[in-house]
């Protein structure tokens, strides 16, 4: 009897877990499809296959599935991130693969910002990770810089990494993946040289 109890308790959290997987995943879908304004929870809710009701018992409000579903994405990020340090090639190899799979979604959340707190909050927490990303991969390569040497290099190696660098590559030009690759590692390696003896 206990066992059996057991057994459907836990297939109850599971059942309640994958039904929040579905709705965050089904937020996180919609608001790279879509602006993020235009995202309801009955668009949420279809798109997970659940009620509304459903929706709004697991997450409280609309602002609280975007919220889970904004800290869902960081933590799948800091996960794709993951490259090796001080090995260029590798690095850059990891940030075009995160930009071919979220590129797109970043540049439409970019172009929201100035009109949609969510939007906003979301792309400032997607610079601070790039800027944290590039620190953490490019900083031994550096070597011994000043203070403002070294916040120059990062600004800079910012930029050769961004998702606008990609999007002008793959999407205005429509280079090849291998092509944005290896531009993309060009540039950085001509940032790196101008200031390595």
């Amino acid at each position: 009897m206990k066992s059996t109890r057991t057994y459907v308790m836990t297939a109850r959290a599971d059942g309640v877990a994958q039904t929040r997987d579905s709705i965050l995943h089904a937020a996180i879908g919609l608001s790279g499809r879509r602006p993020l304004a235009a995202v309801s929870l009955a668009d949420i809710a279809d798109d997970a296959g659940v009620s509304v009701q459903t929706v709004l018992r697991q997450f409280g409000s609309r602002g609280g599935v975007i919220e889970a579903a904004t800290e869902l994405v960081l933590s799948e990020v800091t996960e794709e991130l993951r490259a090796p340090q001080a090995d260029l090639p590798a690095a850059i190899a990891v940030i075009v693969d995160h930009h071919e799979a979220r590129g797109d979604t970043a540049i439409l959340l970019l172009g929201q910002e100035a009109g949609d707190s969510h939007a906003a909050r979301i792309t400032a927490l997607g610079r601070a990770a790039h800027r944290s990303w590039v620190e953490s991969v490019f900083t031994p390569l550096l070597g011994d810089l000043t203070k403002p040497e070294r916040e120059e290099m990062i600004d800079m190696l910012v930029v050769v990494t961004d998702v606008f660098t990609w999007k002008i590559l793959r999407r205005d030009r429509k280079l090849s993946r291998k092509l944005v690759e290896q531009r993309m590692r060009r540039l950085a390696e001509l940032v790196l040289s101008d200031w390595m003896p």
